[in-house]
């Protein structure tokens, strides 16, 4: 789903509203993903996107997007409650038409929100039969909630003996605690709006409904905390006190919640919760078991950093709580230091900054800032761990003698040891445990956690790690295993790389809360945690190994942990093989990984220390596949901004390319080095290896698309070639696009021929090339304006130079391909030279220079043994950037194609080809275009082409076009099965203008699998086609069999497509799944409903004062 802004208003909104849904569960939670990009997001006083709850005529905010919630795919998590009756969600964005802004929604699923299912069967020993017939635990009855779906579990006969706070009359018998910060008894609607404030209570799940929230004493930084006492209750003696209650922990990662009872004077921590939790109430229960008069404190705790909320609804006292006749101890907090809550307290009462605690440096003299961080192991406590799950699985510190497993911890190897295991909760929500760290950082490039984890479980459980920016709102998986069996620790390494400051480490597991009762069912626990390399002012020894060929590691370089998908380290994988040794290892990012959600992946080096003022830093690179995007080669010194050195953009076909860069360093000046590999889709793969390093400058560069330098071109004089882009140039007005990207962005050279700028002819000259000992091909695009002057190419050899090719017009507005052979005994340098004509803003532009092996190719013609030649994919954006590939018949690939080539018959041979099966449905295309060719009055195409498609229910097609100035001309196509091997084509052309030829792949209206190739495509102007010598190929009109056995089959799959269709409407219908309409809902809930329509498009808004619920 997407919105779009609609111009001409001042402020309009787009509204996505939900089918009438009935009957969400109290353990509802909706998931979706959302998007936002453009400017204006972090500047509005309103919410980009909000996600809001119509349910009995009143509208409440569920979800709203932080401010700082821009430029990538990010979930939301929100949490309905218990909603009987009629509802609907519906998303909403507000913007004015100063912000150019718009949002996409995709992926929405709604989660455990059906009400419990009906059973005929006798409940559970542990359960307990609601009226409706549902079992549920008999410790959700009278909790507050109405787990049974039908209230049966929270009714006033069922509940009589309990006693509950819903807060909505006073704080009945509760009290708070003078002197500190205040237990302020409010509603949503009496609080000003904030963002993470409760926007409902949790007793009525309504705005109006009343509930406790800590105001924050900014004039009094000196508190920090709030206290509510209750009244003074009995010893427990055999029997259980319980609290029941309700808390809202959301907008900051220190905040906590604290239990503790008093007895004689004495306070004891019973539970304590700590960071953010998510926006809702969740459910907390703690058992009180003293054997004196008590009483319960409840305090909540304003941490550091962003404030956040805290809140508490629904306090419920079990019946064995028995109110005593004492009185209340007036327990207030002792200030045992003079620093501010906003300072960390040493243990010798030394005050330090909070930014200095958990920073992987020590600060303190007996390193207490660094004792509680989460490298730990667990003998002594957390070691900073929070709890911070809202289901019924939790994380908890315990020694192995109490676990039932594993017996044994790692540290020690003893049942007496302690680690961190999963153990049920009395949460709500059915969702995984999680722990966090505190907030940490900044850490290191090198910064790795390592840790012992025990997993015995079915595949449906699992560990993972991620790390949490709460500056950013976001979550990013690192590490997952899924469980296997498997009884014994398992040590893993995961990388966290480089993060700014503060993130948090988070431990996130689930197995079945059932299982955790059977220790060979599942069992869960981590041990021994250590952060490695963390400490950012402390650089490995293996940093400054730049030079690596990845057979036994990464060597000084490491992953960009803050991108979007990574590097990986592997052999082969569908990615081909390495170029050290055809076997081994190499650095390979594949966009189409599941876990790719994101832009671009990096690798990074530390800052390091020059070694010589001029370096050349070689490198081989793979760039392969139909959407590949850009792999750029940058440097970063000190605190500057990145450069980019080196580029490449699309498919470099499926073979390694030696790419060469020279490092000019500043004496005493740090620099950092990074590939960076930005996508354009997900079809395709790069990769990296055999990375080293040279003193002394680099050679003359053999490919050079300016979009980085000038690749050492030297122009002379005041008014010579200037590199530029259409976006950004100033020297004058030149094409619109550049050759390599095909965008006003990408860079060319040019200069101004005009005669009051270029009186005289000015040059652009290479750098020395090394001595040929056979010819080469010297290629070249160039872009003439009209009456620009002369454009003219020199060999220079020894101080001598010979002239290779001259031009002065070109037809149309186009960039145009030339091409010179060359060859030279000593070394060399080509020249370029502009003469101006006189006419005023003329130009002359040049890109995508290119020095190859072997001899230059006939205009048009194309062995492919080499590369492409003059041929090229499309740069049309309409076209989704999809590109032909070029391999051999030996290439390891992911992308099929003929196992031999048609020029050497060998599986070395190499050829052009596109994978049909990209394309998708729907009229997609994909178009290799030639240079632009002279105009001719007859000359003859002669190609061979690969079809080798499935039979009869593939309609891929493959058509010869030519493109000239006055459109474009479809001279041949062939469609579906051609049989088993390459076929010849020749085709006779004609065109009075100057004109392109076009190999065009399309599927038109059903998708297609397999792959269309070509090879051997020869160009002859001035002759006829000798159609006698074409072999024998088959008609592009399909034979009557072939039209017959189409037909059959397109009748048969119609009819079982009709036929699956009905079943599943049927299955639909009876099972009272996903239904559009409020008649046609007959089951009392939902579960799992996932909205799966792939793009619409909100180009309209609601009209003012359209109801939400009709």
């Amino acid at each position: 789903m997407a919105a779009e802004m609609s111009r001409g208003k001042l402020a309009v909104t787009a509204r996505l509203r939900s089918p009438v849904m009935r009957q969400a569960a109290s353990t509802c939670e909706i998931h979706a993903w959302y998007h936002l990009w453009g400017a204006g997001f972090n500047g509005s006083a309103l919410p980009a996107l909000q996600m809001e709850l119509t349910h009995a005529n009143e509208t409440v905010t569920l979800w709203q997007s932080p401010e700082s919630s821009v430029y990538a795919w990010r979930e939301l998590v929100a949490y309905p409650g218990r909603v009987p009756g009629k509802f609907q969600i519906t998303f909403s964005s507000t913007q004015s038409f100063l912000q150019l802004r718009g949002l996409a929604i995709d992926d929405i699923e709604f989660r455990n929100c059906g009400l419990p299912q009906l059973m005929s069967q006798v409940c559970g020993p542990e359960e307990q039969k609601c009226e409706r017939g549902s079992c549920v635990g008999k410790d959700r009855f009278c909790d507050g909630s109405d787990d049974c779906g039908d209230g049966s579990d929270e009714s006033e006969l069922e509940c009589k003996s309990f006693r509950v706070c819903s807060f909505e009359a006073d704080l009945c018998g509760w009290k708070t605690v003078p002197g500190l910060l205040t237990w302020n008894r409010n509603t949503s609607l009496d609080l000003v709006t904030l963002y993470g404030q409760p926007t409902r209570d949790h007793s009525s799940n309504s705005k109006a409904g009343y509930f406790l929230h800590v105001s924050y004493n900014q004039t009094d930084l000196m508190k920090n905390l709030a206290r509510l006492t209750s009244p003074v209750f009995q010893a427990t003696g055999n029997s259980s006190c319980s609290l029941v209650f309700y808390s809202y922990l959301y907008g900051s990662a220190t905040n906590s919640i604290n239990i503790y009872y008093v007895a004689n004077a004495t306070q004891t921590l019973v539970r304590g919760r700590t960071g953010d939790l998510g926006d809702y109430w969740f459910r907390e229960k703690v058992d009180f078991n003293v054997n004196k008069d008590f009483e319960i404190v409840i305090e909540g705790v304003i941490g550091t950093g962003k404030k956040g909320h805290i809140a508490l609804d629904d306090l419920i006292l079990s019946p064995d709580c028995k109110q005593a006749a004492g009185k209340r101890a007036v327990v207030v907090p002792e200030i045992n230091s003079s620093c501010s809550p906003e300072k960390f307290v040493c243990e010798d009462g030394e005050c330090i900054s909070q930014e200095s605690a958990c920073d992987f440096a020590v600060a303190c003299k007996n390193s207490a800032d660094e004792k509680f961080c989460g490298d730990t192991d667990f003998e002594a406590g957390s070691g900073g761990w929070r709890d911070v799950s809202v289901g019924q699985l939790q994380w908890v510190t315990m020694r192995a003698s109490e676990a039932l497993s594993p017996g044994t911890d790692h540290t020690t190897n003893t049942s007496a040891g302690s680690y961190l295991a999963m153990q049920r909760a009395p949460g709500q929500m059915v969702t995984a445990a999680k722990a966090r760290t505190p907030p940490l950082g900044p850490s290191g490039l090198a910064c790795s956690l390592e840790m012992f984890y025990w997993l015995q479980s079915d595949p449906q459980g699992f560990i993972a790690v991620s790390t949490v920016d709460h500056a950013l709102r976001m979550h990013q998986l690192v590490w997952y295993i899924q469980g296997n069996g498997s009884m014994e620790w398992k040590k893993v390494t995961v990388p966290l790389g480089e993060r700014p400051r503060p993130f948090q480490v988070e431990l996130i597991g689930l197995v079945s809360p059932q299982g955790l009762a059977v220790p060979s069912v599942a069992s869960v626990a981590v041990d021994d945690v250590k952060f490695v390399n963390c400490d950012p002012r402390v650089v490995p020894q293996e940093a400054t190994e730049l030079s690596c060929n990845f057979e036994k590691g990464l060597c000084g370089w490491y992953q960009d942990e803050n991108d979007d998908f990574e590097w990986v380290r592997g052999t082969g994988q569908g990615l081909g093989s390495d170029h050290t040794t055809g076997n081994g290892f190499f650095m390979a990012m594949d966009p189409s990984a599941q876990e790719a959600r994101g832009l671009r992946a990096r690798l990074l080096t530390y800052l390091l220390d020059p070694a010589a003022e001029i370096q050349c830093f070689l490198f081989w690179y793979r760039m392969d596949g139909p959407q590949i995007g850009t792999l750029n080669f940058k440097i970063k010194h000190g605190g500057e901004a990145e450069t980019v050195l080196w580029t490449r953009t699309g498919a470099q076909g499926s073979a390694w390319h030696l790419g060469s860069v020279t490092l000019h360093h500043q004496p005493q000046q740090k620099y950092q080095l990074i590939f960076e590999a930005l996508r354009d889709g997900y079809l395709g793969h790069m990769a990296l290896d055999d990375l080293s390093v040279k003193s002394g400058t680099c050679r003359a560069q053999e490919h050079c698309s300016f979009e980085a330098s000038a690749c050492g071109f030297n122009a002379n004089g005041k008014h010579s070639w200037a590199r530029q882009s259409n976006a950004t140039g100033t020297a004058v007005t030149g094409p619109s696009t550049d050759h390599t990207t095909g965008t006003a962005r990408g860079y060319y050279m040019i200069i101004n021929t005009s005669k009051s700028s270029l009186p005289r002819a000015a040059t652009l000259a290479s750098e020395l090339y090394v001595p040929l000992t056979h010819t080469q091909c010297l290629t070249f695009w160039y872009h003439l304006s009209t009456n620009s002057g002369s454009l003219n190419i020199y060999m220079e050899e020894q101080g001598a130079r010979r002239q290779l090719f001259s031009v002065s017009s070109m037809q149309g507005d186009a960039w145009h391909y030339g091409s010179v052979a060359v060859q030279a005994d000593g070394e060399w340098k080509v020249i370029f030279e502009a003469v101006g004509a006189g006419r005023e803003q003329s130009y002359i532009a040049l890109d995508d220079i290119h020095l190859k092996d072997g001899s230059c190719p006939e205009p048009g013609s194309c062995d492919f043994e080499l590369d492409t030649c003059g041929w090229r994919s499309s740069s049309d954006p309409h076209l989704h950037g999809f590109a032909w590939g070029w391999k051999s018949g030996a290439s390891p690939s992911k992308y099929p194609g003929p196992q031999e080539d048609h020029t050497l018959g060998t599986k070395e041979g190499h050829y052009t080809y596109f994978d049909a099966s990209v394309l998708g449905h729907g009229g997609s295309r994909a178009l290799l275009v030639s240079e632009h060719l002279p105009a001719t009055m007859g000359a003859c195409l002669q190609f061979w082409y690969h079809m080798d498609f499935l039979e009869h229910f593939y309609s891929g097609e493959l058509r010869v076009k030519l493109y000239t100035p006055a459109g474009e001309l479809m001279v041949w196509s062939t469609g579906g099965h051609q049989g088993q091997g390459w076929k010849n084509r020749m085709i006779p052309l004609h065109s009075p203008e100057e004109f392109q030829i076009v190999f065009e792949v399309t599927n038109g209206a059903w998708p297609i699998g397999g792959t269309i190739a070509l090879d051997d495509v020869k160009y002859r102007d001035g002759q006829g086609c000798d159609l006698d010598q074409m072999l024998p190929v088959e008609d592009k009109t399909p034979t009557k069999s072939f039209l017959a056995a189409v037909a059959v089959g397109s009748i048969l799959a119609l009819i079982v497509l009709i036929a699956l269709a009905a079943s599943l409407r049927y299955w639909l219908k009876k099972s009272g799944s996903v239904s559009r309409t409020e008649n046609s809902i007959t089951s009392p809930g939902f579960d799992n409903i996932t909205f799966s329509d792939d793009s619409i498009i909100i180009s309209q808004r609601p009209k003012e004062g359209e109801e939400m619920n009709d």
